[in-house]
């Protein structure tokens, strides 16, 4: 596993793609924080905490995180390289592992910069320092777990289809619809419990500073029932291979 993750994230690097979600994600950000005029700009905005920010991050991740994980098996079935990789002396959970962190430490790569903010912001305050620590480390465990559910779903859209814009479409659209589907589709049809399945209201309760167990558990299950529905359907393919 840990050979196929190396080469995961290494191959973000041998081409411009690394590169590339890390420098739009710290733009993008940096452009809606601190530049544009919009509901998220920290000038504008009045206190000194990043809740803009996390606010922002879950919707730049429902397009960035399928854009990174779309050639993950896609990629494989074009070129007809899945049967090989699924020869090698690992098992076929192993092989979405290594994929899966592989993606998921170039995320984490890409969020260590905006750490700055958290200095901008602690110099922004007024006494300097006036920000609950507790919600600024309970919100950046939000985004990583936040993170891990989009990769793992980003994942298994990318064993769908051998195009890759077919898996970014599918990836986009599932994760939109579990951090944000659930809670519309809750109200319109008013069924409370429907929430209970949405990303979001999970993601906010961790990000309040408070870790709830109920939570984690929550993250974890996604993320693992889409890891083992990719696993399903790689070896759903071996077989028919």
């Amino acid at each position: 596993m840990l050979a196929i993750l190396k080469k995961e994230f290494h191959s973000f690097f041998a081409s411009p793609v690394g590169y590339l979600v890390i420098g739009l994600f710290l733009i993008l950000n940096g452009l809606f924080l601190w530049v544009f005029d919009n509901d998220f700009n920290l000038f504008d905005y009045g206190f000194a905490d990043l809740t803009p920010f996390f606010q922002l991050v879950p919707w730049i991740f429902i397009f960035l995180i399928p854009a990174v994980t779309m050639r993950s098996f896609s990629d494989e079935l074009r070129l007809g390289t899945l049967e090989l990789l699924l020869t090698r002396p690992i098992t076929t959970l192993q092989l979405v592992l290594g994929k899966f962190f592989g993606a998921l430490l170039l995320l984490i790569l890409a969020l260590i910069p905006t750490l700055v903010y958290v200095y901008a912001i602690d110099q922004l305050g007024n006494p300097q320092g006036n920000y609950d620590q507790g919600v600024l480390i309970g919100s950046y465990l939000g985004l990583l777990f936040l993170a891990a559910t989009y990769t793992a779903i980003g994942i298994f859209a990318s064993t769908l289809s051998e195009n890759q814009i077919v898996a970014f479409l599918i990836a986009a659209l599932l994760c939109f619809l579990f951090y944000f589907g659930f809670n519309g589709i809750a109200d319109a049809l008013n069924i409370e419990i429907l929430k209970s399945l949405s990303l979001q209201m999970h993601f906010e309760s961790i990000g309040r500073g408070v870790i709830d167990s109920r939570d984690l558990v929550y993250f974890l299950s996604i993320t693992s029932v889409f890891v083992g529905l990719t696993v399903l359907k790689l070896e759903s393919k071996s077989v028919k291979g």
